[in-house]
């Protein structure tokens, strides 16, 4: 069987492409690759972390980001549990509401209740 490799992207829909677009880069500290332009309009991003290895795409999609709101799409891996700590104080610093660290499955440390623009919760998990 042909093997897969990992994830090349998560593609997120939004409801105020601005809006978070200003979230992704500002709290999560990511940034714009590729913006996607339609008609004359951009209505999609591609984002990239820091080091180039996380990838995510936003896609101007009212719909779709209404219906996904609550819900933990994502979960973003975090080098160490210490580095979850970290951005725990990190975004309290953003006044950024989450729901603390907890202990996940594996016993490492899972940042849970940060939500985007839209309501789509995005977990930072270290095994």
């Amino acid at each position: 069987m042909p093997e897969l490799s990992g994830v090349h992207h998560v593609k997120l829909p939004v409801a105020d492409l601005g809006r978070s677009r200003r979230w992704y880069t500002s709290v999560l500290g990511l940034r714009v690759e590729i913006e996607f332009i339609e008609d004359g309009v951009v209505r999609g991003l591609a984002l990239a972390g820091p080091a180039g290895s996380l990838r995510l795409a936003l896609r101007h999609d009212p719909v779709r980001a209404a219906a996904v709101a609550g819900f933990d799409l994502i979960a973003l891996a975090v080098p160490t549990r210490e580095a979850v700590q970290d951005w725990r104080r990190r975004l309290d610093e953003l006044d950024q509401p989450h729901g603390g660290v907890v202990t996940g499955h594996k016993g490492g440390s899972v940042l849970v209740g940060l939500h985007d623009p839209d309501g789509i919760e995005i977990r930072l998990y270290a095994d």
